[in-house]
Order: structure tokens, then C-alpha cells, then sequence
């Protein structure tokens, strides 16, 4: 099962802040375990929501807002997409991750939907069609 794991923002992710060098190499150990575990498939932290864009739609029409955006608490800083069994997997690796003792934070652990997911809306077409796109983007990742 894979799991999008998503760090939430604050004051100092917004600012654009770096992380300390030792939270940064602490963080690269924890990553290069997940690597070495075979269950990270992913992970990137975010730039500050005002280097970004927000395109929201009402009536089908799009509309573009420039960022910043809302609360940072709200934000997603960063995230680890993970290849494990269960959610309780998901979680041990999550209660690793290296924290700041000086900052609050929040993470956020969701199962991410596969084909199977969809149910009969997912027609055999669709599913040829998903899983040829899928191999593509494998393709061009190497």
C-alpha cells in the first residue's frame, strides 16, 4: 500500500526558512533508512505557498490566486510518499521521523487510492489507459 505522508507548514516553512544543518542531516539518515528499508518511493519539501499559486474552480472556470496562501498550519511543507503493508507501518516509520524539540509539529498519514479503489467506474479502458501512463512515468523517473 502506498501512503503520501505530508509534513504540515509553519511560520519558519513559509519564510522560506532552512532547517538547522543537524535537523537537515538527521533528516538525510532517516531518508537513506527508508531508502535502505525499500519503502520510500518518494520525498521533497515544499517551497513557501507565496512562491506558488492556488487555482481554484467554480462553475467548471478556473481561477488563479498568487500565494501566499492561508494558515501556514494548513499548508503541506514537505512529504514522503511510502510503499509499506498497513497503515500501523506507516505510522511506526512516521514516529521516527527526526523532530525539532523546540517546534510544534504535525504530520499527516494518508492512504493513497489504487486503480482497484474506483470500484466499476474504473473500466477496463481506463485502467489500460492509467496503467500505460503509470509505466511512462516510471520510464522517465529511470
Amino acid at each position: 500500500m502506498r501512503f503520501m505522508v505530508m509534513v504540515k507548514g509553519d511560520s519558519d516553512t513559509e519564510a522560506g526558512a532552512p532547517p538547522p544543518t543537524e535537523l537537515l542531516d538527521a533528516m538525510t539518515r532517516y531518508n537513506e533508512e527508508l531508502v535502505r528499508a525499500g519503502v520510500l518511493l518518494d520525498a521533497n519539501g515544499l517551497a513557501p505557498s507565496s512562491d506558488g499559486a492556488l487555482v481554484s474552480f467554480s462553475n467548471g472556470e478556473p481561477t488563479v490566486i498568487d500565494g501566499p496562501f492561508a494558515e501556514a498550519k494548513e499548508l503541506v511543507a514537505g512529504y514522503w510518499v511510502l510503499d509499506v503493508k498497513s497503515l500501523e507501518e506507516a505510522i511506526e516509520w512516521v514516529k521516527r521521523v527526526p523532530a525539532d524539540p523546540d517546534v510544534e509539529a504535525e504530520i499527516e498519514i494518508r492512504p493513497v487510492f489504487e486503480g482497484t479503489d474506483f470500484g466499476e467506474q474504473m473500466t477496463d479502458e481506463i485502467r489500460d489507459r492509467f496503467e500505460r501512463m503509470a509505466r511512462s512515468i516510471a520510464d522517465k523517473r529511470g
